[in-house]
């Protein structure tokens, strides 16, 4: 499949032959250290919103961060991006392909350590191994979601990697949580309303739900993937010009 697929197999050796991919994998594993030790020195019992704060709300969106720019910014920082567009190949094919090979591999690292990370908690006494599946579910779609933001934000500057920093920090970690009414903007809310529910938690009021969890990753995913599929035309306008 990946020898018909050239451009995921382009992208994929470039996002698996750096360093920063061997430092996504230990970043993986942090939940994991943090709850052996929570497990090992705390009398406190872990809680399915938990996984909130040791994996959707910081390891989730840096790994997607880095993947989602490196899919294509790197491309069009070094300049090779033009090898490619000179190609009779569709805009958006391209951008699915990227944004399908970034999101993958954040989620081939978020979703088994959110998986080992109540496995981890369940051992230690806590009940939370099906809400840890549910957490792992929602994280793969919150994958998605980001690493496509980050794509297309890539596909506009090259600082994309800090723009993201500022926003995840900024807007996810303290805006989102402050101000009523802006959780649908958020993915990092949007994530934990879908793992809630697939945990059969309650969900506060005010807080998002499932249905609405759901509809606003996809404008996420669909509006981010329609604006990179628009930026990268017009990027070969230039070129050509």
């Amino acid at each position: 499949m990946i020898a018909r697929a050239p451009i995921v197999a382009v992208t994929l050796r470039g996002l698996l032959d750096r360093k920063r991919f061997w430092l996504m994998v230990a970043l993986a594993a942090v939940p994991v250290l943090l709850m052996a030790m929570a497990v090992a020195f705390s009398d406190q019992p872990v809680e399915p919103e938990d996984f909130d704060t040791a994996v959707i709300s910081l390891v989730l969106p840096l790994i997607a961060l880095v993947f989602g720019t490196s899919a294509i910014g790197s491309e069009l920082e070094e300049g090779t991006i033009v090898y490619l567009l000179t190609k009779p190949v569709r805009r958006l094919r391209i951008v699915l392909a990227k944004a399908l090979v970034a999101a993958a591999l954040t989620a081939a690292l978020v979703v088994p350590a959110t998986l080992a990370t109540g496995l981890v908690a369940t051992m230690g006494g806590s009940d939370v191994l099906a809400a840890g599946a549910a957490y792992a579910l929602a994280a793969a779609l919150g994958a998605a979601a980001y690493v496509v933001i980050v794509l297309a934000v890539s596909t506009f500057t090259r600082w994309a990697l800090a723009v993201g920093l500022v926003y995840v920090l900024l807007w996810e970690g303290i805006l989102a949580d402050l101000l009523p009414g802006t959780g649908q903007f958020s993915v990092r809310q949007a994530t934990i309303g879908v793992a809630r529910e697939l945990a059969d938690e309650p969900i506060p009021s005010g807080d998002i739900g499932f249905e609405q969890g759901l509809i606003s990753l996809a404008i996420f995913i669909i509006g981010g993937i329609a604006i990179a599929t628009w930026r990268m035309s017009r990027y070969q306008v230039r070129g050509g010009d």
